[in-house]
């Protein structure tokens, strides 16, 4: 009985060593920090309850991974593609301004860098982990049809061989470099079209010194310092709300108006896919100090932010990102260490 025990805890103490780059791979699937973390439970629960058919045809990581993938497309046959507000409408120019919500599975969803991003020790391999988090990579990855999200994953991502990939899908190797080809495509138009973040790692003394700046800038509610800061198309979002506005003017216009309650602010720094961002806590009138308002993710290009990306839905991402739901005045906090 002792041994059984034994080998259980070890089997379950060897499958957890995987959990966070499983969970970045499901979360690249799924667009869904919650769905990915759900999707690896699953998988390693599936594992440990058929370990003993595992046979040692592949590694162990090869057979997590096709527990995970199979786990994942079952997910995505519902043929849901999560979105952030720039895929699905217009921008709204502040005049005609209006916070319309829509469905929490409408929306890509933020996750923490250290739940998805493994430590590895070559920098190349760090930076491309990074890059296939970041927002704008991962709102393309919802475009592609499920297995071609897989194989693009598996290749470009984790570097799996072709002849790994076909083995894992039950297909073949020109299948799956034929679905290598038309993903690569599709990702092609998409970057196009849109704003590439720049962000080193560790952060380099420009882009540290711009951060310092805004949180300076938005601590204060200075917009004037405020659009100093921001390119000139830069674009701010807000899920769960569809509005996304475009242009320094009429984002600094509307927190000067719609968010005016978010002055006097307190920012706290977190990492949210591969970019700089911040736990954004506004004045609490009833309790005093300061509440939950939104987990901020900024893209940075060329000096200057680019992309300003809230994301509202505080009671979900909060306690994902291990934050406080209060936090205490400084003043308060002196008089009670007192």
């Amino acid at each position: 009985m002792g041994d059984g025990t034994a080998t259980a805890t070890d089997l379950g103490t060897e499958l957890e060593k995987y959990r966070v780059e499983l969970t970045g791979y499901c979360y690249r699937m799924l667009g869904s920090s919650f769905e990915a973390e759900d999707a690896v439970q699953d998988t390693l629960v599936r594992a440990w309850r058929s370990h003993d058919k595992f046979e040692g045809r592949s590694s162990l990581r090869s057979w997590l991974y096709r527990i995970a993938t199979n786990v994942c497309l079952d997910l995505l046959s519902a043929g849901n593609k999560r979105a952030r507000p720039m895929d699905l409408t217009e921008s709204t120019p502040l005049a005609q301004a209006a916070l319309t919500p829509r469905p929490d599975s409408t929306w890509l969803e933020p996750m923490p860098d250290g739940r998805v991003l493994p430590s590895v020790e070559d920098p190349a391999q760090a930076a491309v982990a990074k890059e296939s988090v970041r927002l704008a990579f991962m709102a393309a990855l919802q475009q592609l049809p499920p297995k071609q999200r897989a194989v693009l994953i598996l290749r470009e991502v984790l570097a799996w061989k072709a002849s790994e990939v076909a083995e894992l899908l039950g297909t073949t190797v020109a299948s799956v470099n034929s679905a290598l080809q038309r993903a690569r495509a599709t990702l092609a138009e998409r970057e196009d079209q849109g704003v590439r973040a720049e962000v080193s790692d560790p952060l380099d003394e420009e882009q540290q010194r711009l951060l310092e700046r805004y949180v300076r800038a938005f601590e204060g509610y200075d917009m004037a310092a405020l659009t100093a800061l921001l390119h000139e198309d830069a674009v701010m979002t807000m899920p769960a709300f569809d509005l996304w506005l475009t242009g320094s003017a009429d984002i600094t216009g509307f927190m000067s108006t719609l968010g005016a309650s978010c002055a006097n602010s307190r920012l706290l720094p977190v990492r949210a896919n591969g970019l700089p961002g911040f736990a954004h806590y506004k004045p609490d009138p009833d309790k005093g100090g300061f509440t939950p308002w939104a987990v901020q993710v900024l893209e940075i290009s060329q000096g200057r932010i680019a992309g300003f990306h809230c994301f509202l839905d505080t009671s979900r991402w909060f306690p994902l990102f291990g934050l406080p739901l209060h936090l205490e005045r400084e003043a308060d906090q002196v008089e009670e260490g007192q």
